[in-house]
């Protein structure tokens, strides 16, 4: 009879861990990120081999969800010097509002990042946003994000 107890007691246990994953949805948050994060859709659109650096005006800034499941995110229209009006997507906006730099509409600013078509739009996924003498880090060369566990260190 103990040993049925351990039994059931083992399985009950085993299927606390397992059936909660089960509900989980796909397309969902990835790992915490928001789907920001190394590894998810969104990341992998990143391309160190079509990095570029642009400079322009601050035409608008403002929220995107850029894919489905994803949090929301900061995204500027930038105006360059031929007039070419291109979108840029910066990064998550819990990790945006918490830096010390403000990107504004009409602030003059050079993005460095990897150019790549979303949503049928060319686009700049940001690693560098440099306004004055101030550069705002996002991704490094390989296109990892900076915030992939910024929230869990300790202050």
């Amino acid at each position: 009879m103990k040993k049925i107890a351990t039994i059931v007691a083992l399985v009950s246990a085993l299927s606390l861990t397992i059936i909660p994953a089960s509900f989980a949805q796909p397309g969902m948050r990835w790992r915490g990120s928001d789907g920001w994060g190394r590894g998810t859709p969104y990341s992998r659109l990143y391309n160190p081999r079509t990095v570029a650096t642009i400079r322009g005006e601050v035409i608008r800034v403002d929220t995107i969800t850029p894919m489905h499941g994803m949090g929301v995110g900061l995204h500027l229209v930038l105006r360059t010097a031929n007039r070419q009006e291109i979108s840029v997507h910066l990064g998550p906006d819990w990790y945006l509002e918490r830096q010390e730099i403000a990107i504004e509409p009409k602030d003059r600013i050079e993005v460095v990042g990897s150019r790549v078509t979303f949503a049928n739009t060319p686009t700049i996924i940001a690693a560098e946003v440099k306004k004055g003498n101030t550069t705002l880090v996002l991704r490094d060369k390989t296109g990892f994000p900076v915030w992939s566990g910024w929230r869990r260190r300790s202050f």
